[in-house]
């Protein structure tokens, strides 16, 4: 199945970029979409098989892959509303469909891959991809968050191929030269530990620009400042949990080795780091888009504070995850809206946002509550399971410090919140304020509603899958 997802779906990009056509264009994307959710479904009822020998349907792969599929449908729907409201020429509207499936087909196949150099293939997929939805509006602004994108993910991506090199010499001394995740956890007690050492800090590294996690956050913040809203969604949210692929399957490697305490140490170092740089830019920061994008700096910082921890750390994590892909792209969502009715991103030009959209402000409100982790957010209880596991691990320093930081970013994020929402913009003219139908937020009602539903009341398939994933880690 993968090898007919992967043919059509890069078919269908090529399409979508020399094809100009809107008619034609609906019916691609509606094929793509139709391809995506297929996949979906094989996956599931095929768990634990493997497809074209470097691809495994495992459990942490089809629950990434379902959530990416969910999120798909908004994305390209409110794609088409956002490009219809800010008219674009033909081959820009062309470029940026064939940009969202390629990105999106991408991330696919690295989520469902089993052996470390395809996940670095296809990682590079993504950052061609998302380059040139950062670049759509083809201006200076544009133009350089696009560079520094690609500059710095560039870097990364060299980061993770060194890495892989410096793991070949690790395996070579288990007498194996097969890189696939199974037969690196099969031979973990044979891996070199000096050479293995230097691939974790390199592979760790590299991945962080798409995990958005210290030390190469700044490209993902850049990227979803500039990237159109719903572009910006998937940056935020599907992307994001690529990175966390990356590192978790190489990270399931390493806690099988006498260097699992040691790798705890860098992945919690990095992981308060983050905290801590989210909580001074969400402080300061004015642009709207960049709060959502330091938000999701604090989340994931959040997500391997618990992995460092260990015990129900790992369950909360992936939890977390998958919430948070949910919650955070529902806001980008609705900022296509917000942008509409303001024409402006700075915290300064815009508020009293429910006289203006009443459902939309009713998503903002639902989403700040959700991404703070305030009860009846299903991230509470992710977050609450890794301040537990933070506290069965003995890090109460570091457990109190986070909640200090915590209630920082909370204050701050919902300061700015509450200003969208009820405090009059100065000196804004709302006599051509346009009508927003309520019917575009019903996308992101369904997304919030699920998070909730997921973390409130899982099913017992959600659950199983989640301890599925986590199974190879030690206790």
């Amino acid at each position: 199945m993968i090898g007919i997802y992967l043919i059509g779906a890069f078919s269908i990009a090529l399409a979508l970029f020399l094809n100009r056509n809107k008619a034609i264009t609906f019916i691609l994307l509606g094929l793509f979409l139709i391809l995506q959710g297929a996949l979906a479904f094989y996956a599931y009822f095929n768990l634990q098989t493997t497809d074209w020998s470097y691809f495994t349907y495992d459990s942490l792969g089809v629950l990434l892959l379902t959530t990416l599929s969910i999120i798909s449908v908004p994305a390209i729907f409110h794609s088409h509303i956002y490009l219809e409201d800010q008219p674009a020429p033909q081959e820009a509207r062309a470029i940026y469909y064939a940009a969202v499936v390629l990105l999106l087909t991408a991330i696919s196949a690295g989520y469902l891959a089993n052996h470390i150099a395809v996940i670095w293939i296809f990682t590079e997929i993504t950052t061609l991809s998302a380059s040139a939805l950062i670049y759509h509006h083809r201006n200076k602004l544009a133009l350089e968050g696009t560079w520094k994108y690609v500059f710095i993910c560039a870097i990364s991506i060299t980061f993770v191929f060194i890495g892989i090199l410096f793991l070949s010499l690790s395996l070579e001394h288990a007498g194996s030269d097969d890189l696939s995740f199974k037969n690196l956890v099969a031979n973990s007690s044979n891996l070199n530990p000096f050479w293995l050492r230097l691939a974790f800090l390199f592979i760790f590294t590299g991945f962080t620009a798409k995990l958005g996690l210290v030390p190469m956050f700044t490209a993902g913040i850049d990227a979803k400042d500039k990237a159109p809203a719903p572009a910006g969604a998937l940056l935020s949210s599907v992307l994001m949990n690529l990175g966390f692929v990356g590192i978790f399957r190489f990270y399931v490697v390493v806690a099988n080795t006498p260097l699992h305490h040691w790798a705890n140490l860098v992945i919690g170092i990095a992981a308060f780091l983050s905290v801590f740089i989210a909580t001074v830019y969400m402080i300061k920061v004015k642009n709207i888009k960049r709060m959502m994008a330091y938000s999701g700096l604090e989340h994931m910082g959040l997500v391997m504070l618990g992995i460092a921890a260990g015990g129900i750390g790992y369950y909360a994590a992936i939890l977390h995850i998958v919430l948070h892909a949910f919650v955070k792209s529902s806001l980008f969502f609705q900022f296509t809206q917000l942008y509409r009715v303001f024409q402006s991103k700075s915290i300064y030009y815009v508020g009293n946002y429910f006289k203006y959209n009443t459902a939309g402000a009713m998503v903002l409100l639902l989403g700040f509550i959700s991404a703070t982790a305030m009860p009846p957010s299903g991230l509470f209880v992710s977050e609450f399971l890794i301040f537990r596991s933070m506290f069965e691990a003995h890090q109460i320093v570091l457990l109190v410090a986070v909640l200090l930081l915590l209630t920082m970013i909370i204050w701050a994020f919902g300061k700015s919140i509450l200003k969208i929402l009820f405090i009059p913009p100065v000196e804004f003219d709302d006599s051509n304020v346009p009508v927003i139908s309520p019917w575009e937020s019903a996308s992101q009602f369904f997304l919030l509603a699920l998070a909730a539903y997921l973390g409130l009341n899982p099913p017992a398939e959600f659950v199983q899958m989640i301890k599925d994933s986590i199974m190879l880690l030690p206790n």
